[in-house]
């Protein structure tokens, strides 16, 4: 084992945490709560979701030879809620993600110091990835917290219930332990 591959392998795996968080938020709303904002300068899930796959696509996409903010990139037109249909939103969440996994599954430990640029700056590509992550937890926290708020009562709990810590932890510690 190598610490390259084994980070490249544990990005991966946070990536795709993050992105189950998203999933199941979004599965748990309406055509009509996608759309729900707090007040006029909050952005609603159907935003956040343009704006994450806009962001992907366009960082991911050539990662390693061109810069990560690519010319036809309109991230202003990402803060528009102008998305129809839940449908329409989930193609939209998947080509951002596809993008994002399409690359990272290409990359090998050769590629982590390497440098790419993103808005002209210069950034190691193990920089870029913790970046993006960062970026991308950010967002899905967004997302999941507005799904608790639409969804009040009838909200699905995607981790510990409140109230059942120790019961978790009783239960996370049996099972590694048998």
């Amino acid at each position: 084992m190598n610490i390259e591959n084994e980070y490249l392998k544990i990005a991966i795996e946070r990536f795709k945490a993050l992105k189950r968080l998203g999933d199941k938020t979004i599965n748990q709303l309406s055509e009509e709560e996608i759309h729900w904002t707090y007040n006029k300068e909050s952005n609603s899930v159907a935003v956040i979701v343009k704006h994450l796959s806009g962001n992907m696509v366009s960082r991911w996409t050539d990662f390693l030879t061109s810069d990560g903010e690519k010319q036809n990139r309109n991230r202003e037109e990402e803060f528009l809620d102008d998305l129809v249909s839940k449908s329409k939103l989930m193609i939209i969440w998947e080509k951002g993600w596809n993008t994002l996994f399409v690359t990272l599954t290409s990359l090998g430990e050769q590629d982590l110091l390497k440098e790419i640029k993103i808005r002209g700056e210069k950034h190691l590509v193990l920089e870029a990835i913790e970046r993006q992550m960062a970026h991308y937890a950010y967002h899905v926290g967004q997302i999941v917290y507005i799904g608790k708020q639409v969804k009040d009562n009838k909200w699905e709990n995607l981790s510990i219930p409140k109230g059942q810590s120790e019961e978790y932890l009783k239960q996370m510690l049996y099972k590694h332990h048998k």
